[in-house]
Formats: C-alpha cells, structure tokens, sequence
C-alpha cells in the first residue's frame, strides 16, 4: 500500500503561509482604501448636505424676519417672550431683542453678546436693515447671529443659529464611520484570510505532491486535485505530467532490462570465440576461418542491435519537429534506397489524402524497417515488395502496409510481432535482434496511430500503421 506523502516540510508552510499572508493582506488594503475612500466621500457629503441645509433654514428665517419687518410696522414688544405675544420662535433658535439704544429689553437663552454694528442697526431709521456675525461664542457653544433693524431707530431683533450642535452631529457622524471602517477592513482582512486558505488548500495539495516526488523520486503520486478553474487545470495537468514521466521511466526501465537480456547472447558467444583466439595457433585452417567468420557476425548483430537500441530510444523522444508532408512522397524515397541496397522489385501504390502532421524521420524509420523486415522473410524475392499509402475520407488520418509473398506469420503470432526482442520460432534463424518492428510500434503511437499485422490472402503478410487520430 502506497503511503500517502507528507503534507509539506517547514519551508514549503512559509511560502504557502506568506502566499495566503499576502493573499490576506492585500485583499484588506484593497478593501480599506476603497471603504476609506467611501467613507471620506460619504461624510463629506453628508456634512455639507448637512451644513448646507442648516445654513439654508437659518437664511429663510432671517429673509422671513426682514421682509415681516419692512411690510409693517413693528416694535420691540410685538417680539417679546413674555405670555401674550404670539411671535412664533423658530425651533432650534435663539431670538434675543433690543431696544432703540441697542440695549437688550428682551433676552435670549442664552444671552447673545451685542456689537456696535448691532447698536446702529438697532438705532437705524431703514426697516431690515441686516448685519451677520459669524462662529459667536456664546458659552460652550458656538452660535451664527443675525441682526435685523426694526426701523424708525426703534430697535432691533437678533436670531442666533446654534453652530457646535450641528458640528456635535458631524463629530458623532464621523465616529460612527470611522468605527464602521475599521469594522469593514477587519473583516475584509478575516474574509481575505479564509478566502486565502480555501483557495491556497489545492495548492497545498500541488507543492506536497512536488516535494513528495523530488524527495522520494516516486511518480506514482496521486494528485487529488478538482475544480474546473486554473487551479484545478494545474492540478490535472500535474497529475498528467508525473503520469507520463512513470511511464518514460517504465519504458526506460524495461528497455534496459531488455537489452541486457538480449546483450548477454551475443556478448557471450563473442567472449567465448575471442579466448579461442588465444588457441588459434593450434587450430586447422578451416576452424581458424569459421571462427574468424563467427566473430565477424557476432560484431555487425551485436553492432546491428546496438543501432537498433538507440534507434528505439531515440524514437520515445518527441524533439523533432511534426512537418506537414505527404506520406506517398515519403515512401517513394524509402523505396528507392532499399532498391538500391537490396536489388528488389519495391513497387510504392498510393490512392485518397495521404498528407499528414508527421515527424519524417521517424517515419522514415518505420517504413524502412517494415521493408527489411519483409525483404528479410521473403528471401527468394520471386514477387515485389509492395508499399500501400492509403487516406481514408478522415483528413490527417493515414494507412501505410508493407505486403510480401513470404511464409506469412503464423495465426499466434500476430499479436506479439510488435513486442521488444520477440522472434518467432521459424526467425530465430534469420538474422535480426526482433526490435525492428517495436520500433514502428513506437512511431505509430507517437503519431497516435497504433501498429497492425495480417495473414495476406494468397500467402505472404500484410504489416503496417496508421498515423493521425482524427
């Protein structure tokens, strides 16, 4: 049972840890500038609403009082608090009243300070006649005061606007926001934080399987990863990656021990044949050239098998680069060199869309070795080889088959005839190291095709790939 890795070692809590710390923290700056903004707006908004509003009352009031004044004819009594007289107060005012002296015959509450402007409105002979103070102390607090003459020089109404009330309010006002502020980037700074860990969760799970794999060197890690957005993408790509990375390291693995496997033959009989040298003194003529003859054919199999491992391992790579070409064209050219090497009859039949995304060659490998391997079993060579490059009505889909006349594979063997090192009962004769055709396994599944082999009717076989997948 596989023993699922450790979560992550110190540092890699650090990184994540400063990762959902950043996460956190901007998300709060951000929140905090954009409610510090809001709140700033906000308040200052409201208090020159505010503002000027109680301005706008204070104005109304005081343009009510002068044009009352300058329509009739009033005294300093018509303005008296005292019971009987119905001079409608304004709320929120102060109204004090002074005489033709400028001094004070009615009070407010509080009392208002009188000026020397105050006393010559109150002494003026024009009705309305209007003079303003503004930010009056007045106890504690802070009053806007307006003087209206009455007219005649019979005296003067004062009607004063508390200020510090209106200010009070705004003061509170802006408490309130400042509280609510902080109360909204403290919270955003937790919801940024939560938010940080659930998001950064998955990709706890991404640097536990990183580390797990380069500290154990194990790629088969699972990577539980979901979610269909970037996180989850990476996840399954990374689950991927590691996937195709254990099965290069398979391969890999399994090529090695098969060609230690295979190597062993060769290299014995060779070892063998070279300490008969040291006795080739004492060897007839006829032993002394069989094993000359030997070890000449011993050196070009196991050269032969060489070329052929590195061949196959060169096929698993995918570093050269997928051209757009036609197939037909293709193996015109493999055909006309296996005429000249080996003087049989190739004949090359092509018929549909036969061009394809390919890596040449590679495919070039393929289509030659499916000619020596045909070459190789129909010794006699009575009948041509034959090349068929077919396009079925797919486009990007392609069929390439080798036909020879020879002894045909025999029915058991035709699912094994692609495998490393596999050589039929009736081959193990023939010269060969049974890796030509994994080799064209390889390249077809690098082209997302896939290998296939048949008896032909007549006698003979029929061996190929398909190359494209759709």
């Amino acid at each position: 049972m596989t023993r699922r890795p450790r979560l992550l070692s110190g540092r890699g809590w650090l990184r994540l840890a400063s990762l959902r710390t950043t996460f956190a923290v901007s998300f709060a700056a951000i929140t905090a500038a954009v409610t510090v903004l809001v709140g700033i707006l906000s308040y200052g908004a409201a208090a020159r609403l505010v503002r000027v509003d109680q301005q706008s009352v204070f104005d109304e009031i005081v343009q009510d009082l002068r044009g009352e004044v300058a329509e009739r004819r009033m005294d300093p009594e018509d303005f008296s608090s005292a019971p009987g007289h119905d001079f409608v107060r304004p709320a929120r005012t102060d109204v004090q009243v002074l005489g033709p002296d400028g001094s004070v015959v009615d009070p407010g509450s509080p009392g208002l300070p009188v000026t020397g402007a105050d006393r010559d409105v109150a002494g003026a002979a024009t009705a309305g006649r209007l003079v303003e103070h503004r930010d009056v102390d007045v106890g504690d607090d802070v009053y806007r005061v307006a003087t209206v003459g009455l007219g005649g020089g019979r005296g003067a109404v004062q009607v004063a606007q508390e200020f510090s009330d209106t200010e009070d309010l705004l003061r509170a006002l802006q408490q309130r926001t400042l509280l609510l502020m902080a109360a909204v980037v403290v919270g955003a700074g937790l919801f940024g934080w939560w938010l940080a860990r659930h998001i950064t969760r998955r990709l706890v799970i991404l640097t536990s399987a990183a580390e797990a794999v380069a500290r154990t060197r194990r790629l088969g890690i699972d990577v539980p990863v979901t979610g269909r957005d970037e996180v989850g993408r990476l996840g399954r790509a990374f689950d991927r990656m590691l996937g195709r990375l254990a099965q290069s390291e398979e391969d890999q693995r399994r090529l090695v021990q098969d060609a230690g496997h295979e190597l062993r033959t060769p290299l014995t009989s060779l070892r063998t044949n070279i300490s008969l040298l040291r006795r080739i003194d004492e060897l007839p003529p006829e032993s002394r050239d069989e094993l000359v003859a030997d070890l000449t054919q011993e050196a070009r199999e196991l050269t032969d098998l060489v070329n052929e491992l590195v061949d196959l391992a060169a096929g698993q790579s995918d570093t050269e680069p997928v051209q757009r070409i036609d197939l037909a064209d293709l193996a015109e050219e493999v055909a006309g060199l296996s005429r000249r090497r080996s003087g049989r009859r190739i004949e090359v039949r092509a018929s549909g869309h036969t061009t394809a995304e390919v890596r040449p060659g590679m495919l070039t490998r393929a289509i030659s070795n499916l000619v020596e391997n045909a070459a190789k079993f129909d010794s006699e060579g009575l009948a041509p080889i034959e090349i068929v490059v077919a396009g079925p009505a797919r486009p990007g889909t392609v069929r390439v088959e080798v036909l020879d006349r020879g002894p045909g594979v025999a029915a058991p063997d035709l699912t094994r005839v692609f495998d490393r090192f596999y050589r039929a009962a009736d081959a193990r004769s023939l010269p060969g190291s049974g890796l030509g055709l994994s080799i064209v396994r390889e390249v077809a599944l690098a082209h997302g095709g896939a290998p296939f082999a048949h008896r032909r009717e007549g006698g003979g076989s029929v061996i190929g790939f398909t190359v494209g997948g759709g």
